[in-house]
C-alpha cells in the first residue's frame, strides 16, 4: 500500500502527535472512575478512528495484481440508426455487412482472448444479448460520442482491453445537432477523458462516395426586404451519383407549390445555390419547404425535403423621426415609411423660435405617444424606448443636450433599437466628436473636414456623389433592389447622383461599409455604413438629397421607397419587447427543446421579483402550461425545456406580470421537423471515425480488415493487464472498520458509565 499524496516524515509525525494529544486531552478527566486499562483502551480506540480517517484524507492505494486476458472486457458497439439501412455496403444494407462481420469474424476472435459484450446504440446505450440477433435500425439519430461517453461511465473501474466502434460515422447526437461532424468535430471537446480512456478500434461501414442521391442540404430564410414583408429563401442543394442532369426544385408554403425551378448541377456533387422571393403570411407563423422530386435509380429519398419557418411579423415597428427642418428629404422619407404597414412613424420636425426664443415643434404621433414629444424629445427613457428606431435627419449635435444623447445611446446598447443618423447638418463641425453618441456610429467623428461636397449642378452625370456599392452592400439587405446581385448592382447605378455628400470618417471596428461615393477632391469616402452595437443597430447615409431617386426616375420606379422602408425594416427587425423569449430551433421528434425569457420593465430594466407564465401549444391545438424555472438571478432570465416529441409547429406564449401590473407577453414559434439529421449527407464519414480512434489511441479500418483488431488488442494486452490502482477510501471494508471502532468506543463508554 502506498499514499497518492505522500506524507512528508515532519508532518507525519506531525499529525501521529495531534491525533495522540487529542484522544489523551478528552479522556484526562472523566465523569466516571476508570481504571488505568479502561482509559488506555479509549484512548486507543479513539486515537486508532482518527488515524483511519486521516489517513484516507491522503488517498491510500493498493495494486492488485493483473489477472489473465479473459477478466479484460471489449464493449463492442454497433450503430442501430437509420442511416443504417442504406445499401452501399456491397450490395447490401449497412447494418447487414456490419451483423454479418461481428457474428463471422469480430465477435469470434475476440471471445478466444477477451470477455465482448455487445450494445446497440442509438439515441441512447442498450446492451444486446448474445448470440447476436438482427438488429433492427430505428434509432432516429446515433449518439456516437455520448454513446462512447456512457461506456466509459459505465466500466470505469473495471478492467477493459478497448472499445470496437462500428458506425457509419453519422454524429447525429441531440446536444450537438451535427449532421456528420468531421475531423474537427465532437472529438475535440472529449478532451483528456477520451484520451485517458480505453483506445477505440472504428470500423467504418459504407460507401465513402455514397449512393445515387439528391439532397436538400441547406434552407434559410432572409431579411425582410421590401415593404410588402418579402424574404429571400436560400437553398443549397446537391446531386451525388446522378452526373450533371436537370432537376427540378419545387418551394411550397404550408404545404403548397409556390414555384418550381428547373436547376443544373455544374458538375457531380457540386453545390446548387438557389434563391427564391416569397411573401410570407403576416399574421400566421408560415411553414416553407424546399423539395426534390424522387428519381428514379435514388436510393436516400429521406433528405429530398427541407423546411423553414418563418414566424409572423407581429406588432408594427415603432419610428421616432427627428427632423432638424422642413425639407424635401424628410418629407418623401416619412411619406415611404407612413406607407409601409409594418411600420407606425412618429415624426417631430423644428419648426423655430417662440417669442420667447423657445424652439417650437410640429409633432405628428399615434394616440398616447404625442404629449411626450411636445418639447422635441421624450423626457423620459421609457418613452424613448417605446420606439424600435430613431431617426436623426439633419439635426445639429448642440441641438440635444448630453443627457439625450447619453439616453440615445442606451436605446441602441441596452434597449436593442436602431439608430439612423443621417443629413449634412448631423455630420458637420464635428457635432458628434466627444458624445455619448459617438461611439454607436458605424464611422469615425473625427478626421473628418466638417463640410459637404456637391455636384457642379443638379444634371451632373459624373461620378462625382454617385452611389457604388461594395461586395458587402451587394447582398445586404437594405441595399438589395434586385433579385440578384446583378440586378441589384444595375439597379444602384441607374440612379441619379446625390447633391450632396458630408465627409465622413473610416469605419470603426466590426461596422460595415454598404456604399461609398467619390467625392469632388477625388477621394472615395463611406456613404452608407452599418454597426452592431450592444443589442441594437446603427447606420449613417451621409448623402442629401435622395429625393432624386424618386422625382428624377421613372414614376414606376420605386426604388427611394424601396430603399429606405428596407433600412427602416432592418433597424427595428431585431428590436425586443420588455417580455422576449427564445426557443429552440431545428429540431427533430424526441428532441428536447429550451425555452429562454427575458422579462424587463418599459425602461428595460430587468424585473427581479416578477412572476412568469408561459403555456405550450403542440401540433394539434392542445395547451399545456410550461414551468418557468429562474436561471439567472444577476439577469433575471428565465427557462424551461420540454420534449418535442411529433412533428409540426409548437407555440410557446410568455407574460410576466410585476404584482398587479402586466409587463408583456411574447409568441414564439418552433417547427419541429424540418430536416431529417440522420440523412444529411449519408455517405460514410471516415474523417470522423479515424479522428475518434486517433484521439483515444485506438485504429480505424474498413470490414475487410476487422480481423486484425483482435490481435491488435493482444499486442495491448501487457498494457491492458498491467497491476491495477485501487482506492481504498471507498471499499466496504474500510467503512466497516471505522463503524466497528467508533462503535467499540461507544459501547465501553456507556457500559463504563461515560456519556
Amino acid at each position: 500500500m502506498h499514499l497518492a499524496h505522500p506524507l512528508p516524515w515532519w508532518l507525519a509525525l506531525l499529525l501521529a502527535s495531534g491525533i495522540g494529544a487529542l484522544a489523551f486531552w478528552q479522556y484526562r478527566r472523566t465523569l466516571a472512575p476508570l481504571s488505568p486499562i479502561q482509559k488506555t483502551t479509549l484512548v486507543a480506540l479513539r486515537v486508532a478512528a482518527l488515524a483511519a480517517l486521516t489517513l484516507l484524507l491522503f488517498r491510500p492505494i493498493v495494486t492488485v495484481p493483473p489477472h489473465t486476458s479473459r477478466d479484460a472486457i471489449v464493449p463492442v458497439l454497433m450503430d442501430v440508426s437509420r442511416s443504417m439501412r442504406i445499401a452501399d455496403a456491397d450490395g447490401r444494407s449497412r447494418a447487414s455487412q456490419a451483423m454479418t462481420m461481428l457474428r463471422s469474424t469480430v465477435l469470434p476472435q475476440l471471445g478466444r482472448h477477451f470477455n465482448p459484450e455487445v450494445f446497440g446504440i442509438g439515441e441512447r446505450v442498450t446492451q444486446v444479448a448474445t448470440p447476436l440477433p438482427d438488429l433492427a435500425t430505428e434509432a432516429r439519430r446515433s449518439d456516437i460520442e455520448g454513446a462512447l461517453a456512457t461506456i466509459r461511465d459505465r466500466y470505469r473501474g473495471q478492467r477493459v482491453a478497448g472499445i470496437v466502434l462500428v458506425s457509419d460515422g453519422g454524429d447525429t447526437g441531440v446536444l450537438r445537432g451535427r449532421a456528420n461532424a468531421d475531423e474537427s468535430g465532437p472529438i475535440d471537446r472529449a478532451g483528456d477523458e477520451a484520451a485517458s480512456g480505453p483506445p477505440v478500434f472504428a470500423v467504418g461501414v459504407g460507401s465513402v462516395d455514397g449512393v445515387p442521391d439528391r439532397e436538400v442540404f441547406g434552407l434559410t430564410a432572409g431579411d425582410p426586404r421590401i415593404d410588402r414583408a418579402s424574404i429571400d429563401l436560400h437553398v443549397t442543394a446537391v446531386s451525388r451519383g446522378l452526373g450533371r442532369a436537370a432537376f427540378p426544385l419545387r418551394i411550397l408554403e404550408n404545404g403548397r407549390v409556390l414555384e418550381t425551378r428547373r436547376v443544373t448541377p455544374q458538375a457531380d456533387g457540386s453545390p446548387i445555390e438557389a434563391v427564391f422571393t416569397v411573401s410570407p403570411q403576416p399574421l400566421n407563423p408560415t411553414v416553407y419547404t424546399a423539395d426534390i422530386p424522387v428519381t428514379d435509380g435514388e436510393v436516400v429519398t429521406e433528405n429530398n425535403a427541407r423546411s423553414v419557418l418563418v414566424s409572423p411579423a407581429g406588432r408594427k415597428r415603432r419610428v421616432l423621426v427627428i427632423e432638424g427642418a422642413p425639407g424635401f428629404e424628410h418629407s418623401f422619407m416619412t411619406r415611404a415609411w407612413a406607407g409601409d404597414p409594418g411600420l407606425e412613424v412618429d415624426v417631430v420636425t423644428r419648426k423655430g423660435k417662440n417669442a420667447d426664443g423657445q424652439d417650437t415643434f410640429f409633432v405628428q404621433a399615434g394616440p398616447g405617444r404625442s404629449s411626450a414629444l411636445t418639447l422635441g424629445f421624450p423626457a423620459k427613457r421609457e418613452q424613448l424606448f417605446a420606439y424600435d428606431a430613431v431617426v436623426i435627419a439633419n439635426v445639429e449635435a448642440d441641438y440635444f443636450t448630453r443627457a439625450q444623447l447619453a439616453m440615445t445611446a442606451d436605446f441602441v446598447s441596452e434597449r436593442g433599437g436602431g439608430l439612423l443618423v443621417t443629413g449634412g447638418r448631423s455630420f458637420t463641425q464635428r457635432g458628434l466628436s466627444g458624445t455619448p453618441l459617438e461611439e454607436v456610429l458605424p464611422v469615425e467623428m473625427n478626421d473628418r473636414r466638417g463640410g459637404v461636397v456637391r455636384t457642379a449642378a443638379p444634371t451632373d452625370t459624373g461620378a462625382h456623389n454617385k452611389v457604388m456599392l461594395t461586395p458587402e452592400g451587394e447582398t445586404h439587405p437594405i441595399m438589395r433592389l434586385g433579385t440578384s446581385i446583378d440586378e441589384t448592382r444595375q439597379a444602384w447605378s441607374k440612379l441619379p447622383a446625390l447633391a450632396a455628400s458630408a465627409p465622413v470618417g473610416g469605419p470603426r471596428p466590426g461596422a460595415t461599409i454598404l456604399a461609398e461615393t467619390n467625392a469632388a477632391g477625388g477621394g472615395v469616402q463611406p456613404i452608407v455604413a452599418v454597426q452592431r452595437y450592444g443589442r441594437g443597430r446603427s447606420m449613417i447615409f451621409a448623402g442629401e438629397a435622395s429625393w432624386r431617386w424618386k422625382m428624377m426616375v421613372a414614376s414606376t420606379d420605386r426604388t427611394f421607397d424601396v430603399f429606405w422602408r428596407q433600412a427602416a425594416r432592418w433597424l427595428a427587425a431585431d428590436s425586443p419587447d420588455p417580455v422576449d423569449a427564445n426557443v429552440s430551433d431545428t429540431l427533430e421528434p424526441g428532441d428536447t427543446a429550451t425555452v429562454d425569457a427575458d422579462v424587463r420593465d418599459a425602461s428595460f430594466v430587468p424585473v427581479r421579483d416578477a412572476v412568469v407564465d408561459a403555456t405550450l401549444t403542440v401540433p394539434g391545438g392542445t395547451a399545456q402550461p410550461l414551468k418557468l424555472r429562474h436561471a439567472d438571478t444577476e439577469h433575471d432570465k428565465w427557462s424551461a425545456t420540454f420534449t418535442a416529441d411529433r412533428q409540426g409547429l409548437y407555440r410557446v406564449h410568455v407574460e410576466a406580470k410585476r404584482g398587479s401590473e402586466t409587463l408583456g407577453a411574447t409568441d414564439r414559434w418552433t417547427y419541429v421537423g424540418g430536416a431529417d439529421r440522420e440523412f444529411s449527407d449519408p455517405r460514410l464519414n471516415e474523417g470522423f471515425l479515424r479522428r475518434v480512434a486517433r484521439a483515444t489511441g485506438g485504429r480505424y479500418v474498413r470490414p475487410a480488415e476487422a480481423a486484425q483488431i483482435g490481435s491488435w488488442l493482444d499486442a495491448a494486452i501487457p498494457q491492458a493487464l498491467a497491476p491495477e490502482r485501487r482506492d481504498l477510501w471507498h471499499t466496504p471494508w474500510v467503512f466497516v472498520l471505522l463503524v466497528l471502532l467508533l462503535s467499540a468506543e461507544w459501547v465501553l463508554r456507556r457500559r463504563w458509565g461515560l456519556r
